[in-house]
């Protein structure tokens, strides 16, 4: 779950849905939104009307119904829900890579990470929670309207105790010099990264690890040429996903109504019967579980380069 700093705005599964929360209204793995709850507010969808004064005082978590007795669940806004939910203003960052990206960047409670390229704020959410509740995230955009959004947004999450969001041009103007030397991680979604880079040398500690997300390979093939002068451990990746559907299926099996026991497989085609003459067959439905890969599976999303800071020896 995110972990705010702010008492009042701490999600918990077991603190009760109050007036202005955010809950994920949850329909199936495929359809899911985000409301702010309001006591005279309703929700209406395929399922009936559902009246948010209904919500309030429930856990999150709770199964609530409809007057037409449809029902749908009301979870919390963790960052995982939030990163399938949220407007998106940019090209975001899914799940696999943003678990990814902290993995790899070593993100740990109490780091202090740089983050450029705000966007739609989808992995700003992951990197504060993973730094809470001693961490901070800075993260910059040059565009004024996306990051008042994402303000926006973080402080309807509960989390501008653990983001500050700046509008600068990081790839002109680089990263402030008040970071220089002390920061864990850097994550860069730039259009040309290689201009961020030098600055962003400067703000990591030694042995740190920056990240820079690309959706071309030739801007990979840039920023690993400007990476090679200060950094070692150079290595780029694309995680693709794989999802499978799990369903139930339902076949036919001949069964003899004398003993009870199989007669064998479903008849084929143009194959004639076994049984004896003096034994009838009935037919029973059995079950088995197949898999198959989803239809809807999700491509290519970028390349994702990580690089050490070199460690200079005295």
């Amino acid at each position: 779950m995110m972990v705010p700093v702010e008492q009042a705005k701490k999600l918990s599964f077991n603190r009760p849905i109050s007036d202005g929360d955010t809950v994920i209204v949850y329909e199936r793995h495929d359809s899911m939104r985000a409301v702010t709850v309001s006591p005279v507010s309703e929700l209406q969808n395929r399922f009936g009307v559902f009246r948010h004064s209904d919500w309030i005082g429930k856990p999150f978590g709770s199964k609530v119904f409809s007057s037409k007795g449809g029902f749908v669940f009301l979870l919390a806004p963790t960052p995982q829900l939030w990163t399938l939910v949220l407007s998106h203003r940019t090209q975001i960052l899914y799940l696999p890579d943003i678990s990814f990206v902290v993995s790899y960047l070593e993100i740990v409670p109490g780091c202090i990470v740089l983050e450029s390229g705000t966007g739609s704020g989808s992995l700003s959410t992951s990197l504060a929670r993973a730094v809470a509740p001693s961490g901070h995230l800075f993260t910059f955009d040059f565009h004024e309207q996306r990051a008042s959004s994402a303000r926006a947004d973080f402080e309807r999450n509960g989390l501008t105790s653990l983001i500050t969001v700046t509008v600068r041009d990081i790839q002109g103007e680089g990263f402030p010099k008040e970071h220089e030397g002390s920061v864990d991680a850097v994550f860069l979604d730039l259009p040309q990264p290689w201009l961020a880079i030098p600055s962003a040398s400067r703000c990591l500690k030694p042995d740190a690890v920056l990240c820079s997300f690309s959706p071309c390979i030739e801007q990979v093939q840039r920023a690993c040429e400007t990476l090679r002068s200060s950094f070692t451990d150079i290595r780029t990746f694309e995680v693709l996903v794989r999802s499978y559907e799990i369903k139930e299926h339902r076949f036919a099996k001949s069964v003899s109504e004398e003993d009870g026991s199989p007669v064998g497989p479903p008849p084929q085609k143009r194959k004639q019967s076994t049984l004896p003459a003096n034994k009838s067959e009935k037919t029973e439905s059995n079950f088995s579980v197949m898999a198959k890969p989803c239809s809807t599976a999700r491509g290519h999303t970028g390349y994702l380069t990580f690089a050490r800071l070199t460690v200079l020896s005295n």
